[in-house]
């Protein structure tokens, strides 16, 4: 191969990469900023992961507006492209997650699929029946004051155990103390039926019920997030997910 050949091969080469590489940012910009996907969304690269500079750029509702669109994606079966391995290496010296979530621990409620992100996108805390207690309160101001996250949000579901035991009074080690956190929503809970474990109406109304009181306690017992969320650099927000629609209402 003659050396001019070389020379305009090398170009090209260094160029493609560029290219690829610069694409590769603005669709990832997109994807923070809530961008709905273009015709030609199959040919661009996969979303990568989360930068500092994309998630200062949003406001707490746009967040939302980025996990309810993502929800619609999860539901349609539209759903972003995702490199893992890229957002892996991406992530590894750094991350920017533009949120925490507090959900159950429910192994058919995971929020990064049911949201259609990805790793470095949002904390997430899990315990049954998505209670807080000081440990929760205490990871949730380190990655709000600390870290920079914008959004506190709480999600319950339909057909939650932890509430379904809380109701039926269950009794075991730890998990009875556990329970034990849900009751006042089961009292605080209007319903005119049957006030029993296997009437899933019910029960659905006490796990609604529990997300409120949940967003309550926080800002009643973390003084950190209840001051960030008075001077507007925090939202403070509920969730529900419906198990056999897919859907995730969200709610203030």
């Amino acid at each position: 191969m003659s050396e001019s050949a070389k020379s305009k091969l090398e170009h090209l080469s260094s160029r493609r990469v560029f290219v690829t590489t610069s694409t590769a940012a603005a669709v990832g910009l997109l994807g923070a900023l809530g961008a709905k996907p273009t015709e030609t969304a199959a040919e661009e690269p996969p979303v990568v992961a989360l930068t500092k500079e994309a998630r200062d750029q949003m406001t707490a509702d746009q967040i939302l507006e980025k996990w309810k669109e993502g929800n619609r994606r999860f539901r349609e079966g539209q759903k972003i492209q995702r490199d893992f391995l890229a957002e892996q290496k991406a992530t590894a010296s750094g991350q920017f997650p533009a949120g925490v979530l507090l959900s159950c621990i429910d192994s058919r409620a995971p929020a990064e699929i049911l949201f259609n992100l990805g790793m470095g996108d949002i904390f997430n805390a899990r315990i049954a029946g998505n209670i807080e207690n000081p440990d929760i309160l205490g990871s949730m101001e380190f990655t709000t004051k600390l870290a920079g996250a914008k959004v506190v949000l709480v999600m319950g579901h339909s057909a939650c155990g932890a509430v379904a035991g809380a109701i039926a009074d269950a009794q075991l080690g730890n998990l009875t103390q556990l329970l034990a956190k849900i009751q006042p929503a089961i009292k605080a809970t209007a319903y005119t039926g049957a006030r029993t474990a296997d009437n899933v109406e019910f029960f659905d109304a006490v796990a609604r019920k529990n997300v409120e009181l949940t967003m309550v306690n926080i800002r009643k017992n973390s003084q950190v997030i209840a001051e960030l969320e008075k001077a507007g650099a925090v939202k403070i927000a509920g969730a529900f997910y419906d198990l056999k629609m897919g859907a995730v209402e969200f709610f203030a």
